[in-house]
């Protein structure tokens, strides 16, 4: 008998062995898979596009109503239906926190409570007294997160004098210069800028009320001194000649010229940047600041600028009943891409209507213009996408990846689409930092400096390369190797081999002691590792690699006795919470997506595909409350509402693809087909 009869027998005798309980499962699960199909298609817009909604903290409400009340635009409506909201989102205990289920948050609890201040709550109901002595024993208002006293200080309830230094002549500083504006991340820089010019103007428009409750007369964090030999303290001492400077010598005649030209160059690099719906960067933080700004410079509320940003804001709108509340910002061409791979990993044809649409809609999305990234890479030609419907300063190496991933699963007209992917390669290559890995929206974005700045207690201020995204870089350029791979000797279309190595190899190098992965756009290590070993795998690494057993190893340790998985923000600040908690659908597909690329069938995949399928609604949709999405690790956290749908379709599709396309040397070994007959 040959080998290959040997395995038809090993693998004919698998088949065989399966039970009817196990048949019944494998009906449920294409079933559920082809139940979230029809949940995805039917959530399409007519247009091509999807969109789930971006739910955050409720200091995005709360800052929205302050931003209003300075303008002198708040309405009744508005006003009650957020502080709905507001209330809504408080925990038993009284506090706010900065996701669903996760821990108290003084600044977030803070701003909550002014806003319904703002609203009319009075200060001894019962809601509003224990949010007070919450904020009391943390050591009052000045604990708070230096915004938040930024936003006290408009209102003259907190000293400028008392607040970290941000001075507009910051916008002067050359790119080589440390602590310029381009040493900050996109989003940094975006805020910063227009906070340099509030801060020069120090307005202070009294509330109706004041907030002398909240205070204790603690010393603000920043203000703790820190060691002289480290940058901390270095900064902290440089901070205190920026205040001198700032009220002692920049008066003086010589030095006023400095910053009247720098209050005009900031001013003119917030206008620059807006976007055609009215935003700067398609995020809520340099929204705000940028109209603050551009109204403390004299702008009018009919200015076009203004006026166009204001009008923006209805389009984050969400209302629920009688409640509003705004999205932190908006995800429509990443989560038209991930719905367009899941449906194509699910088995929907590549001319189906809805891929078309999507195809074409989202090669209509493709950024061809320079925006900030150029600064690094002044000669690089554009060609990639953003995450915003208008976003084109800011495209983004994840977006980039995945819509590429999605274009090559749908049958649009051949040469636009190849096109745009070939323009995709040449600027993803091009955007690859010094060490071989990819951050977000800028290279070599890597300056710690910056994070030891007094007034950088926000959150993530740099984007240096990460596990996530550097692997869906990866996955992106393999698929357009095996593309493009046939081109002809002179047609610059497929990947360079040696920069898709050099990202393999800081990938692999980037692996954690445990097997896992950080994610740094999703929750955590579960999303992390979900991303890199299949991307590892269409890097033609071999499943039985010690990188992929000791991932598969770890993921199958974490899974949770209900059979899915899940992982609390807490993992951000707290290594003992990696991949602990509730499992939610969207991170039980993100482990499952690891599983199945590496070629694990075992009884620990069968499980996790039969929680999906088991906790599915009948509508064909996942219930997630859980936020499994990251905007700055440990401190601003997002619940992406279509992750809970399109994960787990792409997952149960790749699953049912996998287990019905076995080959027979797959099976070859009995212990792999013991697990195949799970």
């Amino acid at each position: 008998m040959s080998k290959t009869d040997t395995y038809l027998e090993v693998a004919d005798a698998a088949k065989q062995a399966l039970s009817r309980e196990a048949r019944v499962r494998e009906t449920q699960v294409r079933q559920a898979r082809d139940r979230g199909v029809d949940a995805l298609l039917h959530r399409q817009h007519p247009d091509g596009w999807w969109k789930g909604d971006l739910e955050s903290n409720a200091s995005i409400e709360a800052e929205d109503l302050l931003l209003r009340q300075f303008l002198g635009i708040l309405d009744e409506d508005t006003l009650a239906a957020t502080a709905r909201w507001i209330r809504h989102r408080q925990s038993e205990d009284g506090t706010w926190s900065p996701y669903y289920k996760g821990p108290q948050d003084i600044s977030i609890t803070t701003e909550a409570y002014v806003a319904l201040r703002l609203a009319g709550d009075p200060t001894d109901a019962a809601h509003m007294k224990a949010a007070r002595e919450f904020i009391l024993d943390c050591g009052g208002l000045e604990r708070t997160r230096v915004f938040t006293r930024i936003w006290m200080a408009l209102f003259g309830e907190w000293s400028w004098d008392e607040l970290p230094a941000l001075l507009p002549e910051m916008i002067l500083l050359p790119k080589w210069c440390p602590l310029n504006v381009y040493d900050f991340a996109c989003w940094a820089r975006q805020t910063i800028v227009p906070l340099t010019i509030v801060g020069s103007y120090r307005p202070a428009r009294p509330l109706p009320f004041n907030i002398y409750e909240l205070h204790t007369g603690a010393t603000p964090k920043e203000r703790e001194p820190l060691p002289l030999v480290t940058w901390g303290g270095a900064l902290q001492r440089l901070d205190g000649l920026l205040h001198f400077a700032d009220q002692q010598l920049m008066p003086a005649v010589p030095l006023a010229p400095v910053r009247r030209l720098a209050l005009r160059k900031a001013e003119r690099w917030i206008v620059e940047r807006q976007e055609a719906d009215g935003s700067w960067g398609g995020i809520q933080p340099p929204w705000v600041y940028s109209i603050l700004a551009l109204h403390l410079r004299g702008y009018p509320m009919d200015h076009p600028v203004l006026a166009r940003a204001l009008a923006g804001f209805d389009t984050f709108e969400v209302r629920e009943g009688d409640m509003r509340w705004l999205e932190c910002c908006q995800s429509p061409i990443w989560d038209t891409a991930l719905a367009v791979v899941a449906l194509g990993d699910a088995g929907v044809a590549p001319d189906h209507p809805a891929m078309l649409r999507a195809g074409e809609w989202l090669l209509d999305e493709e950024v061809r213009v320079t925006g900030d990234w150029s600064v690094r890479r002044p000669d690089l030609p554009p060609g990639g996408w953003a995450f915003e419907f208008e976003n084109d300063n800011y495209p983004d190496i994840d977006d980039t990846a995945e819509v590429a991933l999605a274009l090559t699963k749908v049958a649009s007209e051949k040469s636009s689409t190849d096109a745009a992917l070939r323009r995709a390669i040449v600027w993803a290559e091009g955007m690859q930092s010094s060490d071989g890995g990819y951050a977000a929206f800028d290279v070599d974005n890597t300056r710690k400096l910056c994070e030891h700045l007094p007034f950088c207690d926000f959150g993530e201020v740099i984007d240096p390369p990460s596990a996530d995204v550097t692997a869906h870089a990866i996955e992106m350029l393999c698929h357009l190797r095996d593309r493009f791979g046939d081109a002809e000797d002179g047609e610059d279309a497929a990947p360079n081999e040696a920069a898709l190595d050099r990202a393999v190899r800081w990938l692999l190098q980037n692996q954690e002691a445990d097997g896992s992965w950080f994610g740094r756009w999703g929750s955590n290590y579960i999303y992390g590792t979900g991303a890199a070993v299949p991307a590892l795998i269409a890097a033609g690494i071999d499943p039985e690699d010690r990188c992929i057993q000791r991932a598969t190893a770890w993921l199958c340790a974490m899974q949770n006795p209900d059979g899915g998985w899940g992982e609390d923000m807490r993992s951000y600040t707290d290594l003992s919470q990696k991949a602990k908690g509730v499992s939610t659908a969207s991170q039980t597909a993100w482990a499952l997506l690891a599983l199945i690329a590496a070629g694990d069938f075992s009884e620990v995949t069968v499980r996790g595909v039969a929680w999906l399928s088991d906790t599915q609604r009948e509508d064909g949709t996942w219930d997630e409350p859980w936020f499994t999405g990251t905007g700055f690790p440990g401190d601003f956290l997002i619940n992406y509402h279509l992750y809970r749908d399109v994960f787990p379709v792409t997952a149960l599709g790749r699953y049912v693809t996998a287990t019905e396309t076995a080959t027979a040397e797959e099976v070859a070994d009995f212990s792999q087909s013991e697990r195949l007959a799970v």
